[in-house]
């Protein structure tokens, strides 16, 4: 039986408002939660259980599961106090079932790849290797820890963030997704705060583990952050990375029971939500637009999320805005850039307008 972790304990706090009632594997991208992309994608790898490692709301992602009766098995490991990456991976770890020599796929919830699974299984059980870590090449190494590999892909050492181009000795960066021999799981302590990065893999690479990287090309996304997340989205849609649940890639996905008006344009991968009204001459731009969502004549959402039942008025103008759910922006207000609006709030017509350039990041209340 093929297992694999799904971590998804996170807060998603540089996604809020989105994240303050929702995980963040739970949010909608291309018309469907997150977690469900990365599921579709692990049984098409073959893996027969997955366990959820879960800390944050942890009870909805029994709800979103609940009727879930494709030919797969979900496990729950709630995370009772704070674990850290490799303390959630050991708490996930003792639900599993597989003998101690089988492979154990990883995945953090936050990361749209277009790696293939099956290859990196492969390539793992022909290196007989304790751990294999997928890395991702990057052009400005600096944001990330790096992994150096020698010729053979074997891990040299993990390094801390560099500070100087001289210490950026590699671009290659962790990309989120392990497969670890079963037993390396069962050697991780338990019941206490573990990094994975930090502690775990240092220490198998200096006591002389097999522990590979397996470096590709392949898309890589962190959907941490609100204009991340908006353009994985409008990828999965457009079919810049697959899933198997987007069956036909397309320029827009907009749901049957949403209102269109024929003036209005859509564009550049946005999805458009159940019983959402685009009213005419709007523009709606790589973007995702919730469920009920109203938005009023002429007005202009570019890179945006406007998350459920929330209204747009007319002549409006958002660009890498957040808008959270139940709020209100009236008539003829242009969002700063990167401006995020609380749930709930509401705003007057004329109340917001940026003349200039746009905005540093806000949150207003």
């Amino acid at each position: 039986m093929q297992e694999a972790i799904i971590l998804v304990g996170g807060k998603g706090t540089r996604l809020r408002p989105l994240t303050n009632h929702t995980p963040k594997p739970l949010l909608n991208v291309a018309g469907s939660s997150f977690i469900r992309h990365q599921i579709a994608k692990l049984m098409d790898a073959g893996v027969e259980h997955v366990v959820f490692a879960t800390s944050y709301l942890a009870s909805l992602f029994e709800e979103e599961f609940k009727d879930f009766s494709q030919d797969l098995e979900i496990s729950y490991a709630v995370e009772e106090v704070p674990l850290g990456t490799g303390g959630a991976i050991r708490n996930a770890a003792r639900l599993l079932r597989s003998p101690a020599d089988a492979p154990v796929l990883i995945l953090n919830g936050d990361i749209l790849s277009g790696l293939d699974l099956r290859d990196v299984l492969q390539r793992h059980e022909a290196r007989e290797a304790d751990v294999t870590l997928h890395l991702t090449r990057v052009s400005d190494p600096r944001a990330f820890g790096l992994v150096p590999t020698d010729e053979s892909g074997r891990v040299l050492s993990f390094l801390e963030k560099p500070k100087t181009a001289e210490e950026c000795v590699t671009d290659q960066i962790n990309a989120g997704c392990y497969v670890f021999r079963r037993s390396v799981l069962d050697s991780i302590p338990a019941d206490r705060e573990v990094s994975v990065e930090q502690e775990t893999f240092p220490q198998l690479v200096a006591q002389g583990s097999r522990v590979f990287g397996h470096t590709t090309d392949d898309y890589w996304r962190d959907l941490g952050t609100p204009l991340a997340f908006v353009h994985g989205s409008a990828d999965l849609v457009t079919g810049t990375v697959l899933s198997p649940l987007v069956e036909r890639p397309a320029d827009i996905m907009v749901d049957p029971t949403a209102t269109i008006d024929p003036t209005a344009r859509i564009t550049g991968g946005s999805t458009i939500g159940p019983h959402a009204v685009i009213g005419p001459h709007v523009v709606v731009d790589r973007s995702i637009i919730g469920g009920g969502v109203t938005v009023a004549e002429g007005a202009q959402i570019h890179d945006s999320v406007v998350d459920h039942d929330s209204s747009i008025g007319s002549a409006s103008l958002l660009r890498e805005a957040v808008v959270g759910c139940h709020a209100h922006v009236g008539a003829d207000n242009e969002l700063p850039a990167q401006l995020r609006l609380s749930c709930g709030i509401r705003i007057p017509a004329q109340g917001v307008r940026v003349s200039g350039t746009a905005a540093a990041c806000a949150t207003v209340h």
